[in-house]
């Protein structure tokens, strides 16, 4: 047991699971004692009784379209993250490898964080109005002032001795930053966009408070005017369990897309540690997960133009303006596996041809 009050210990998964189980159970009970009674310690117009939560669902599922507004703004964010990141990764290459654009530029870039997002919103309106372009471009531009600069000093980590490297065995720039400067910045930006993850959340509920034109941040302004705090506290533990699944679909996609961050040596030899039998699990149905939703899009996208599955287009339905962003996303994930498909054929090509 004294592994529980040692400083920075560790513990295993199952420590981890049963202890977390008991933690959630603790907040759970302060929670409802807090609320419990006709006088309660905190009145219920300021924090609803947790026995409030499931029927506030209810009531948003059946008066206040939320599976469409919770697509909408998932639309909102995933198309501002999708936007910023095009925008940010070139941009932040050129000023972190080219003194003329480091100089010209850096200054203002690390200058651009301490502007108040809430602020400019307006100047977003009278730019873009108030639809659809002007949610994501906001979005995306409260990403891109934190994005660029992290970029900017990912690049300037690189470490010497791997440009050193390509350049002895002749490598021009261009191949320097193809294998050297890439690979290694991306990498790590996979760790930076998951903390940012928090951040555009906040922003895309200001957005939408803008102008009620549907998503969570509309529905938690209108709670908020109807005086039903217990809406609120729904919507709120609606986006911690989205910022979670987010969080969770980062790493895992870091893991697909950079495995040797996740190579750890066995402790009783030198080999690389095999998967644990939950990880291997976990990764089998991520993998089907995938596929299966690959083929309802793919039944979805196809239905936009024949409109077999009756007179509602349920992508353009549930999306709106966003939907471009569900498209992108899953033909991006079809040329993935497309071009990993391509690479284990050529592999298996080789292979008889190097033995």
């Amino acid at each position: 047991m004294s592994w529980m009050f040692k400083l920075r210990g560790t513990y295993t998964r199952r420590q981890a699971l049963i202890f977390g189980k008991i933690g959630f159970w603790i907040t759970l009970i302060i929670w409802y004692l807090l609320t419990m009674g006709e006088d309660p310690i905190v009145q219920s117009g300021i924090v609803p009784s947790p026995l409030t939560i499931m029927p506030a669902f209810d009531d948003l599922y059946y008066d206040n379209s939320l599976i469409k507004n919770l697509t909408l703004s998932l639309g909102y964010n995933f198309g501002g993250y999708i936007k910023a990141i095009l925008i940010s990764i070139p941009v932040a290459f050129v000023i972190g490898l080219y003194p003329i654009a480091n100089a010209m530029f850096q200054s203002q870039i690390d200058a651009y964080r301490f502007i108040p997002l809430t602020a400019v919103t307006g100047i977003f309106l009278i730019a873009f109005g108030i639809g659809t372009e002007m949610k994501i471009n906001f979005l995306a531009f409260g990403i891109m002032i934190y994005l660029i600069p992290i970029i900017i000093q990912r690049i300037k980590e690189v470490k010497e001795v791997y440009i050193k490297t390509v350049y002895t065995i002749g490598a021009t720039d261009w191949q320097t930053i193809k294998t050297v400067y890439i690979p290694s910045v991306l990498s790590r930006l996979m760790d930076d966009l998951r903390v940012l993850t928090a951040i555009s959340w906040t922003y895309i509920i200001v957005a939408e408070n803008q102008a009620s034109q549907g998503g969570l941040g509309t529905l938690l302004f209108t709670s908020k005017r109807m005086g039903r705090p217990d809406k609120i506290f729904a919507i709120l533990l609606i986006l911690i369990i989205i910022g979670i699944i987010q969080d969770r679909l980062f790493v895992y996609l870091d893991k697909k897309l950079f495995p040797h961050k996740y190579q750890v040596k066995d402790k009783y030899s030198e080999k690389i540690k095999d998967p644990s039998l939950f990880e291997n699990t976990f990764d089998f149905g991520m993998m089907i997960t995938g596929w299966i939703l690959l083929g309802i899009y793919l039944i979805l996208a196809i239905n936009e133009f024949l409109g077999f599955l009756g007179n509602i287009k349920l992508l353009d339905y549930l999306f709106e303006d966003t939907v471009w962003v569900v498209h992108f996303i899953f033909l991006s994930i079809l040329v993935y596996k497309a071009y990993k498909l391509y690479n284990s054929q050529i592999n298996k090509v080789k292979k008889p041809i190097a033995a």
